[in-house]
């Protein structure tokens, strides 16, 4: 059977495994790939499944794992590219579908998409990228693949590669806040910022938040959420009362791809994912998930 239209040819490499062994030890791996490029876990399994439709279609590839990287990172780069003008048409701010895990409750087969690398803030960044610089970032800078196999994904030359790795590492960088934070000192911070949440301790919440802090809220226009985002201390520490203080809403430790966060319980029932980024001891940035259609994935435990 031909090769399918638009697939090159991987280089070959020998292996014992069938192609549905190496397919299923590579699918976490594959399924981070597509996340990472569209922020939506139901995009990437989709895309996942399609790639394995195609390869059970080719007959003659030896390596297996590097056809299926190619494959699935062509076709999340073409659903990015046809999901930008739904993302200019989403109501508000657009957050990635958040992934959350309950503090030592992370599996192996959760390990690659629950990763600081993948977080919330840095996906949002990812998205004011090109889809062609995004999918050139993630493939290189998030999993070390190399410019000659990036090169095949989106149709331009290794050096052409390097250059859009360049730039979208600029401006992630610029962007994107340092998160080095020591590990006492974190959860002192959470356990502080937590507690001013629930008691609406203006004050506290005031120390806690950089003044530069900005906050962004996703709602989807489905539910209440700020339609742009909110900056500045004060601005934020009066929302995060009015949201979740005045609401009765408790907050619970989590962990929100890779990093520090929350999930908050109103009347008992899911209302939010919270992720935070921390700076020089301080919240600097905060990201709020409250789209229910981007929760049904999220399931706290009793």
């Amino acid at each position: 059977m031909s090769h399918p239209a638009g697939l090159p040819r991987p280089r070959v490499m020998s292996t014992s495994r069938t192609p549905l062994q190496v397919y299923a030890a590579e699918r976490p791996r594959l399924v981070a790939v597509a996340y990472a490029v569209l922020g939506d876990v139901a995009e990437a399994e989709d895309v996942v499944q399609d790639a394995w439709l195609r390869l059970e279609r080719t007959e003659d590839i030896d390596d297996v794992a590097g056809w299926l990287v190619v494959a699935v990172a062509r076709l999340a780069l073409d659903v990015a590219r046809s999901a930008r003008r739904r993302r200019e048409e989403y109501v508000g701010p657009w957050l990635p579908e958040p992934l959350t895990v309950e503090p030592l409750e992370d599996g192996p087969e959760e390990s690659l998409l629950l990763r600081e690398d993948l977080s919330l803030a840095l996906l949002a960044v990812l998205e004011t990228l090109s889809p062609a610089q995004r999918t050139v970032f993630v493939l290189h800078d998030v999993f070390a693949v190399p410019f000659d196999e990036v090169a095949r994904v989106v149709g331009r030359s290794p050096a052409a590669c390097r250059q859009l790795a360049a730039r979208a590492r600029a401006d992630v960088a610029a962007q994107r806040p340092r998160t080095q934070v020591d590990s006492a000192e974190q959860q002192r911070v959470l356990a502080a910022f937590a507690a001013a949440c629930e008691d609406g301790d203006l004050d506290e919440l005031l120390r806690l938040l950089d003044p530069a802090v900005v906050l962004v809220s996703d709602g989807g226009g489905k539910v209440s959420a700020a339609r742009k985002p909110v900056e500045g201390a004060d601005h934020v520490a009066r929302f995060l009362v009015g949201v979740l203080h005045r609401n009765g809403s408790t907050l619970r430790p989590v962990l929100v791809n890779g990093v520090p966060g929350y999930l908050t319980l109103t009347g008992g029932e899911l209302s939010s994912v919270v992720s935070l980024t921390l700076q020089g001891g301080r919240v600097r940035g905060i990201d709020i998930v409250r789209n229910p259609d981007k929760l049904t994935r999220v399931r706290p435990s009793a």
